[in-house]
């Protein structure tokens, strides 16, 4: 068994098991309500424990993760009632960035945003969802940088990340994710033509797919209950 990640490159290895951590939520291999068992983890990504629990104290940061007196950490699970609050804060915190993006913005700070694009059609085009979930937080985040109140801004990431175990279901379609790199397109189109509304409108509407899918598996999941309650 290898030794566990020497002190000198703990930051990296940290990093590395958050962002692991965080792509396991996403993509549904850690579900919601399920344990993250710091032995586990010690194991798994090979670090001793106060590797382990720092990693788990970020995703809690983050709101990946939910930790309980005397019992340990879990995947965060939401209501339904949690998760249209949820996109209701996005909406109102993305459409205000969109709003504060300059109308007659530099077509050279549109460069980075159409380079991460491509590479988000890469991913996509290639049906790496691991990849295209990657290089589509990578757009999200140069498309708000764009607007003027950096505050805005982070507290528009902070709310996006806490959605992540709220988009599996969204995020492992290929359809969706074809429709959300023309959405993109669609955005950079609109920032060219400095048509800052419908920007707006195309913000807003581009975060209903991930919130309707999960709330439709939600109501799946609990009629599928019900039906093995009254069985």
């Amino acid at each position: 068994m290898p030794a566990p990640a020497s002190q000198s490159d703990a930051p990296d290895t940290l990093k590395r098991m958050i962002a692991a951590l965080e792509e396991d939520v996403v993509f549904g291999r850690l579900h919601p309500r399920e344990r993250l068992v710091e032995d586990e983890l010690m194991a798994r990504f090979n670090v001793k424990r106060h590797v382990a629990r720092e990693a788990l104290l970020a995703l809690e940061r983050m709101g990946l993760v939910e930790r309980r007196k005397n019992i340990g950490a879990f995947v965060r699970a939401f209501s339904v009632q949690e998760v249209i609050e949820l996109y209701e804060v996005r909406a109102l915190l993305e459409t205000e960035a969109a709003r504060r993006i300059p109308r007659d913005l530099d077509p050279q700070r549109l460069a980075p945003l159409k380079a991460i694009q491509a590479l988000h059609d890469q991913a996509t085009q290639a049906g790496d969802a691991r990849a295209a979930f990657r290089h589509n937080a990578a757009f999200h985040e140069a498309l708000f940088s764009l607007c003027s109140n950096r505050t805005l801004h982070q507290a528009l990431t902070e709310f996006a990340r806490q959605t992540h175990p709220i988009r599996f279901a969204s995020l492992v379609s290929p359809d969706y994710r074809e429709q959300a790199r023309q959405e993109h397109w669609r955005m950079i189109e609109a920032l060219e033509a400095g048509d800052i509304d419908t920007l707006v409108s195309l913000c807003a509407a581009h975060l209903l797919p991930s919130r309707d899918a999960y709330l439709e598996a939600q109501s799946h999941r609990d009629t599928e209950s019900l039906a093995r309650r009254s069985a």
